[in-house]
């Protein structure tokens, strides 16, 4: 197991950590019934902080941010000689949490993405998990929500029994809802990006050799080409310099303050 602490990837505090302890933290706090907050970050992720500051900020308060990008466990490889030999990547880490939710019966919930997805996704889960409890889904309302409408979703999750909640809302917006629902909700969320649409075979996942030559992002690209091109073209290259600007030690980007919110931005 391993577990070595957070370390700074351009301002981005991220864990040294693999499979196993990601997710024994995550299900000691499900078993404490503590809130508890985890997210698994690529490139974008990680440049959403770096690019914004509140955002910094509530990245850097999160309880477990994992590698979950190949370029960013090379960073922390590169960086601060972790030697991580595979990253913790969101979709298998959803699965992992699930089998041992099913094996601890620990009930889980899913937010995020449209009905059609949950029920595949349910029908999917239950079909891998025959002993996983699904104590209640709910999708996305695609837009921000009235505080009246989030104490709405912090009652319905806590009173379906659920232990952890599996946030599916898309970077950046899922980690904005699990910091800002993290103490309300007295429960692991952890998000896991496209693990919702990929488990429930809606959207393809990038062949394996190209995940593990850290070039997942091509592959997207050439599917979404419109959507997602400006996101790689701008925010790949400046990525690697700036990773490279901090293994020279021409920039220390835990130096840069981070700002905290003054206000929720109830992404729902």
């Amino acid at each position: 197991m391993i577990r070595r602490g957070k370390r700074d990837v351009l301002g981005v505090m991220v864990d040294v950590v693999d499979y196993e302890s990601a997710v024994d933290q995550i299900v000691h706090a499900a078993k404490a019934r503590r809130s508890f907050a985890a997210t698994a970050l690529a490139v974008h992720g990680v440049m959403t902080g770096v690019l914004n500051a509140e955002q910094r900020f509530r990245l850097n308060e999160l309880d477990l941010v994992v590698p979950d990008g190949q370029p960013v466990r090379w960073a922390l490889n590169l960086l601060h000689s972790t030697h991580l030999r595979e990253r913790v990547y969101g979709p298998a880490l959803m699965l992992a949490l699930c089998e041992r939710c099913a094996r601890d019966r620990i009930p889980i919930y899913l937010y995020g993405s449209n009905e059609s997805v949950l029920a595949k996704l349910r029908e999917r889960l239950e079909k891998l998990f025959p002993t996983l409890s699904i104590a209640g889904t709910q999708p996305s309302r695609f837009r921000c929500i009235t505080p009246d409408e989030k104490t709405e979703i912090v009652n319905d999750i806590r009173g379906s029994g659920a232990r952890l909640v599996f946030a599916g809302l898309g970077c950046p917006r899922q980690e904005v809802w699990a910091y800002e629902f993290r103490d309300a909700l007295s429960m692991p969320v952890v998000a896991v990006g496209a693990a919702f649409d990929f488990h429930a075979g809606t959207v393809p996942q990038a062949p394996v050799g190209l995940q593990n030559a850290g070039l997942e992002w091509l592959y997207r690209l050439i599917r979404e080409p419109r959507r997602l091109w400006r996101r790689y073209a701008i925010l790949n290259p400046l990525y690697v310099a700036m990773v490279a600007a901090q293994g020279t030690r021409l920039v220390r980007f835990g130096d840069r303050a981070a700002s905290r919110p003054d206000h929720e931005l109830n992404y729902g």
